[in-house]
């Protein structure tokens, strides 16, 4: 991934010498656990070494990086360095190595996962009472209030951060199985013993590789989350629309919207959430893609993964700590959304209306009509509906402030936001 989007210690994670590392530790885990090597020479193959570049070196020849990898390793050991990948095979010690790498990646994505469903539920709390115009199909239906709205997002954010954890873990699983996963050259108690020392479960029946569908699992795990988090930015983006004009991101003293507007405030932060959103799915779909594997074994997946699973899990982290900061600074306005109720001359009372007239003896369909009617003429003539319900044969007996009210329609603003309190 391009260093725009990359924080530093996700970077280190999938770099060249981390990957490495990861296989070493394995090749030492594994030399640990065999019966063969002295003690002396589990100390010269615990003090191997590598470099990179001589890795890359010998891959000019073996034009096999594992083979280049495990060559380097084995002659920085001496005569030692015959008992390194002693039994194995190149998948035990990617795939090992691999969910090393996962569980590192996990530990340092999570966190901000777990962080944004807080800053959701103390926003959603903040704003419990913030009066706002509830909109279906982009069109102004009834009152709710903002804390709801954000509340909503809140439990979607939980369940992408626990369906994360989730998949990390069982994507993190390890197998020194042999060439077809018969334990031809090892056993199922060394696989274990091995794993043991690297703090990894064991993958039940590994076919050399460890299936992808664990992969893949996690790849969807990450889409969904970039998918709400897209669905939050959009909401942001329209919010922020100059018409609507409720709510938009911080803008920094010294940011510049526009390089030739200067009174542009665009939504930036929540644009490139919803743009690299688009990239994680496509990732996730090539996920899918590497499921399948010729007679369970070949590395048709390993060029993909490559590319995959650093930028997925680099791009998480990068649209989850934007959006950490935009739901963290996002300026609320109150007044305009007051403002916004009014904008369709009270047509958002309807539904209460039609109550209203049903209890007091209309057929609903009756009704329907008549409450239609006048909200449509309260929309295109720009005359506030009860001022027109007043004056209408329909509205006599009826208790207008009742009818207009807001109450009911955030009574229960309290305990909706308070169920945060389950996953906060």
């Amino acid at each position: 991934m391009i260093d725009r989007y990359t924080r530093a210690e996700l970077a280190e994670v999938w770099s060249d010498h981390a990957r490495f590392e990861a296989m070493r530790l394995v090749e030492v885990a594994a030399c640990e656990e065999m019966d063969g090597p002295t003690a002396a020479e589990l100390e010269a193959i615990r003090g191997a070494t590598f470099t990179v570049q001589a890795i890359a070196e010998r891959e000019r020849t073996t034009d096999h990086d594992v083979a280049a990898f495990v060559d380097i390793l084995a002659e920085s050991a001496g005569a030692a360095g015959r008992w390194i990948h002693h039994g194995l095979t190149a998948s035990d010690v990617l795939d090992t190595g691999l969910a090393l790498q996962l569980r590192r990646v996990g530990a340092l994505v999570l966190p901000d996962a777990r962080a944004l469903v807080a800053a959701l539920a103390e926003r959603a709390r903040e704003h419990r009472h913030t009066l706002c115009v509830g909109r279906t199909h982009g069109m102004h239906a009834e009152p709710t209030t903002f804390g709801i709205k954000l509340a909503g997002f809140a439990f979607e954010a939980h369940r992408n951060a626990e369906r994360l954890e989730r998949a990390f873990a069982q994507a993190s699983v390890g197998a020194l199985s042999g060439a077809v996963g018969t334990y031809a050259a090892t056993s199922p108690a060394f696989e274990r013993r091995v794993l043991g020392r690297l703090g990894l479960h064991a993958e039940p029946v590994s076919t050399q590789v460890v299936p992808r569908d664990r992969h893949a699992e996690l790849l969807q795990a990450i889409a969904l989350a970039g998918a709400g988090l897209e669905r939050l930015a959009t909401e942001v983006r329209h919010l922020a629309r100059t018409e609507v004009g409720e709510a938009r991101e911080p803008f920094r003293v010294g940011q510049k919207g526009s390089s030739s507007m200067p009174h542009k405030r665009n939504p930036i932060k929540s644009e490139q959430v919803s743009g690299l959103a688009r990239v994680l799915r496509a990732n996730a779909q090539a996920g899918l893609e590497n499921v399948t594997l010729w007679h369970e074994r070949d590395i048709s997946h390993s060029s993909v993964e490559r590319i995959i699973l650093p930028d997925s899990t680099i791009l998480l982290d990068h649209i989850q700590r934007r959006m950490l900061g935009l739901v963290r600074g996002l300026v609320v306005d109150e007044r305009r959304m007051l403002e916004n109720l009014e904008l369709t001359c009270g047509a958002l009372f309807p539904p209460r209306l039609l109550l209203a007239l049903v209890t007091r003896g209309s057929s609903r369909d009756e009704a329907y009509r008549l409450v239609q009617r006048l909200a449509q003429q309260a929309l295109d003539e720009r005359v506030q509906l009860r001022t027109l319900l007043a004056t209408d044969p329909a509205g006599e007996g009826l208790d207008l402030d009742q009818v207009f009210d807001y109450g009911p329609y955030v009574r229960y603003a309290d305990e909706i936001v308070d169920r945060l309190d389950a996953i906060v």
